[in-house]
């Protein structure tokens, strides 16, 4: 039954664990600045300094689990169909903090919306073209 669940809900529950413990809970504002704030930075072969953050952490940590969410929907077993409206149901709730929540309303937050949209739209997309082929169409 853990099959089921979909893992791009990890992401959206460290953002709602950042983002909710600033002061303020859903109306705070700052929840942007403490996603952008500077964790530690690397000093590159081209003498640069870059700069990561714990937004850059989480969208790094965020595709890595889309990759592998795409990769379980290629499955066509039965499991498949309820971790994909699980993953919409995790669409709608993403999308509902991230219109009304000012501590969603930023670019990291947004991009982990549309990740799970991606998910959303593979799992029923690569659901659909499996099913077709497992069907065998007799001409006449």
């Amino acid at each position: 039954m853990f099959a089921a669940v979909p893992l791009l809900a990890l992401p959206v529950i460290i953002y709602n664990l950042v983002a909710l413990t600033l002061a303020g809970g859903f109306k705070a504002v700052d929840a942007g600045a403490r996603m952008g704030g500077t964790l530690f930075t690397i000093h590159m072969t081209s003498r640069a300094e870059w700069a990561v953050s714990l937004g850059d952490l989480l969208l790094a940590a965020s595709l890595v689990v889309l990759f592998v969410e795409l990769l379980k929907s290629t499955t066509s077993r039965k499991i498949a169909i309820i971790n994909h409206s699980l993953s919409m149901i995790l669409f709608i709730l993403c999308l509902v903090e991230f219109l009304l929540g000012p501590a969603f309303a930023t670019s990291t937050f947004f991009l982990i919306t549309l990740m799970v949209l991606l998910d959303v739209l593979a799992g029923f997309i690569v659901t659909i073209v499996a099913s077709r082929r497992d069907i065998d169409f007799v001409e006449h």
